[in-house]
């Protein structure tokens, strides 16, 4: 089924003032659903589970289920789809501008991973944690987005103490602000 998803746009920041982060949504699909089949190019996509199940459908079918973040770098271009398990999924997903415009596409998933994230490239850094309820922890300084039951907010926080009070996940994205080189051509 690939009617449509729900889709809230979190973040937009249209002056390039988030460096390589072009757009930050939470996407919410039911059992089955899927975005149907659609294409990227010369784009990363960063996709973490916060609920359910998702498959990714490219070369090969991945299933990814909540905790996980998976990368898509669409480099010259490519094809896929994301299908919802059977308890439907809620996804983050982070629009960067590619690392890599030339190169073929590939993707690859870091099964629930928590602290940092390599996502080889240099200009962008992402921390990861999965918090149960009624905890806290210190989380790093730069855009912390937090994704809890009530919804999704983004804010530049320095390192410090946070708490919830339900099962939320916590990202943080170090961000360089510049342009890269083959981006000013």
């Amino acid at each position: 089924m690939t009617a449509p998803f729900a889709q809230r746009v979190v973040l937009a920041p249209g002056d390039g003032s988030l460096g390589p982060l072009l757009r930050l949504t939470e996407d919410r699909l039911a059992p089955g659903q899927g975005y149907g089949s659609h294409a990227h190019r010369a784009v990363d996509v960063v996709a973490v589970v916060l609920d359910g199940t998702l498959r990714h459908t490219w070369e090969r079918d991945v299933s990814m289920q909540a905790g996980d973040v998976a990368l898509l770098r669409a480099g010259t271009g490519l094809e896929h789809d994301e299908i919802a398990g059977d308890d439907g999924a809620r996804v983050l997903q982070a629009y960067l501008r590619s690392a890599a415009p030339g190169a073929g596409p590939d993707h690859a998933v870091a099964p629930a991973p928590r602290g940092w994230v390599d996502l080889e490239r240099p200009d962008v850094l992402l921390w990861v944690a999965r918090l149960p309820p009624d905890t806290s922890l210190t989380a790093p300084a730069g855009l912390r987005v937090v994704a809890g039951p009530d919804g999704v907010t983004a804010a530049d926080r320095p390192e410090e103490e946070i708490g919830v009070q339900a099962l939320s996940t916590v990202l943080v994205w170090q961000l360089e602000t510049g342009r890269p080189e083959w981006a000013e051509n």
